[in-house]
Order: structure tokens, then C-alpha cells, then sequence
């Protein structure tokens, strides 16, 4: 069975289980899993009508990116990810599908903050507790999506404005400690990505400049200039 006869089968097969379910068939999506598969196989697939490829080995995702083999269709990373690899998939992929364990979850944030972008991710969760499956156990859930969440929203709309060239103030006087240290982190990956600056203008207060910028003054006077968050 050719490729495209297969992707056409599981199409099929995918419209009916659908619609017994009454489900809209077109709000589904089919991803590719390319493992073990060459450059010429994934633009097959792709042809074929496949939504998203998924690819779980590093070393081949970077060989069919420089070959450009996932051309007109989102790439996802499925495998487990190790933390010494994430510079290799971050900002590469679409979606990370597979991160399992906080480490991981901490060095994606932080590459994702060095090149100034964010990267979407699943968390990957053993429901069935299996030894020798990885994930986060369930239990585990409420306490790193709290985590996750406590992270202020207002600094993804700070990240936005400095890759739109925007200088932006961050005053912490009341934010907790370790909280205000992965603001300060991640905000500073995203301006050295731009080729800026960050300056302390204040005892809690900091201000990061996408490019050389020539602002000067107390907290003040700058809080009225630059638009200011948290």
C-alpha cells in the first residue's frame, strides 16, 4: 500500500469514527509520526494531505529540517526530549508534544527565553502510572500548572512589546522573590536576543531595551515614558 493510499484509509477511517461520535471531521487532525522515515517519504505524506508531522528522534529532525522536508505543514516533536537537547528542537518545532518532568519544562522556558520567542508544549502525563513509561504522575498535575500559571501574564505581553521594539519597565517591589528572579530571567533572554539592554533603575524596578536606547531619568519620569507591567 502506497503512502498516499494509506493516509486516504486512516482519512476515512477517521470521518467515521467522527461522525458515530458526532463529531465535525474536520476539526481533527491527522500528524504524521516520520520516525525511521527519509526526507522523501515525509514530502510523500505530506502531498497526501497530512496535517502535521511528528518526528521523535533529534538527530533526524535537524537532518529533514536542513533538507526542508516538512515544507507546507507544522512539525511536532513526539519523543522524549532530553534536557541537553532542547536548543536543537526549541524555536524548530511547532509543538513540543512530550515534556515530561519539570527539569525539562524549566530548560524549554529558558531557551525559549535566550531566543526570544515562545514555544508551545504539551504536558505529557502517565495516567496509567507505568514504570517504564515517563510523564507526570496525575497527582502531580494541580502543582505544576499552578506553577505554570503563577507565571504573570503580564510578561508575555512585555516579551510581545520588546520584539515589537517597545522599551519596557518591570517594577517588583511587590512581587515575591523567586517569582521576580524568572521574570527578570526570562525577560532578559528575550532583550539580549534583540541585540539590548537591561538596567536596574530602581531597587525592584528594571528596564529592558530592545535596542541601544538612550533613556534616562528616576522611576518616575520613566514610568510615564515607557509603558510599564507588573
Amino acid at each position: 500500500m502506497s503512502i498516499a493510499e494509506n493516509v486516504a484509509r486512516i482519512r476515512q477511517q477517521m470521518r467515521q469514527a467522527a461522525l458515530a461520535c458526532g463529531r465535525d471531521p474536520n476539526t481533527i487532525q491527522l500528524c504524521a509520526a516520520t520516525k525511521m522515515n527519509d526526507a522523501d517519504a515525509v514530502r510523500q505524506a505530506i502531498a497526501a494531505g497530512v496535517d502535521c508531522c511528528g518526528e521523535n528522534r533529534v538527530q533526524e529532525l535537524t537532518a529533514k529540517l536542513a533538507a526542508n522536508a516538512y515544507e507546507g505543514v507544522p512539525v511536532h516533536f513526539i519523543g522524549h526530549l532530553q534536557t541537553n537537547k532542547v536548543r536543537q528542537v526549541v524555536g524548530k518545532v511547532d509543538l513540543i508534544q512530550s515534556v515530561d518532568s519539570k527539569r525539562l519544562l524549566q530548560a524549554i522556558n529558558q531557551e525559549a527565553a535566550r531566543q526570544g520567542l515562545r514555544q508551545n508544549i504539551l504536558l505529557e502525563v502517565n495516567v496509567g502510572a507505568e514504570a517504564n513509561k515517563s510523564g507526570f504522575a496525575p497527582e502531580e498535575l494541580p502543582e505544576i500548572l499552578t506553577e505554570i500559571g503563577n507565571f504573570p501574564n503580564d510578561t508575555s505581553k512585555a516579551a510581545d512589546d520588546l520584539r515589537n521594539r517597545k522599551a519596557v519597565i518591570v517594577n517588583m517591589e511587590n512581587v515575591d522573590k523567586a517569582m521576580a528572579r524568572r521574570v527578570v530571567d526570562f525577560l532578559s533572554g528575550c532583550v539580549y536576543a534583540l541585540d539590548g539592554d537591561v538596567k536596574k533603575i530602581a531597587q525592584s524596578a528594571y528596564l529592558f531595551c530592545p535596542h541601544n536606547m538612550d533613556i534616562v531619568g528616576d522611576l518616575e519620569t520613566l514610568q510615564a515614558e515607557v509603558e510599564s507591567y507588573i
